[in-house]
């Protein structure tokens, strides 16, 4: 795994997921608009209530949600980019609705857009450890952000979380639904903010 966020391939990996972002979110919205298109069109009737019509718009807007929290957490994060409260609280709610955990939070003001990448990395750890879902609480004192997780039952995986560690003897390899794993760790390592982590059977806790 890459230890320094300035590497090469690290870098490539953030341009490839802002790419990819960028371009997928087009298509998207124009199947958002052939559908609004197709719902006020004469022709095909009153589609108020349809099931499948009802299908296409859940599946439309889970694809949106998750570009919006995909462009965050895989996307390049330049020196001084900031998102505004508005927008961090656009993601955690993108992230609420797509997600099988219930979050809540208390913060004010804007933040250095790699800390809303940790932010949203921070999150699908949680999720990870809780498969049957659960809820986050999410406060900010200062400048350090806590993130609190409680479940009736994990999946404490700590060879999966020593990722965070920076230990690259002792962590399994991840497969591609747990890449946020070493990505927070680079993430941590560009933002200068060390990781700190704690997980049990009821719930875990992460704060950066």
């Amino acid at each position: 795994m890459y230890e320094r966020p300035d590497d090469p391939a690290s870098m490539l990996i953030e341009l490839v997921g802002s790419r990819l972002c960028h371009d997928l979110i087009s298509p998207i919205g124009a199947v958002g608009n052939g559908l609004e298109l197709l719902q006020m069109s004469d022709r095909c009737g009153n589609l108020d209530g349809n099931a499948e019509i009802g299908l296409i718009e859940d599946a439309l807007h889970a694809a949106r949600d998750k570009l919006s929290c995909f462009r965050v957490a895989f996307g390049a994060a330049g020196d001084g980019q900031q998102l505004s409260e508005g927008e961090i609280a656009g993601l955690l709610a993108h992230m609420s609705r797509i997600g099988r955990v219930r979050i809540s939070s208390e913060f004010e003001g804007g933040q250095p857009r790699i800390v809303v990448k940790m932010l949203a990395l921070a999150l699908m750890c949680l999720e990870t450890a809780m498969p049957w879902g659960g809820a986050v609480r999410i406060g900010l004192a200062g400048r350090v952000w806590h993130l609190t997780a409680e479940a009736d039952r994990t999946d404490p995986d700590r060879a999966l979380w020593a990722w965070l560690d920076g230990d690259c003897e002792t962590p399994r390899q991840p497969v591609a639904a747990e890449v946020h794993f070493p990505l927070l760790r680079l993430a941590a390592i560009q933002a200068g903010r060390p990781v700190r982590w704690s997980i049990d059977d009821a719930g875990a806790e992460i704060s950066f």
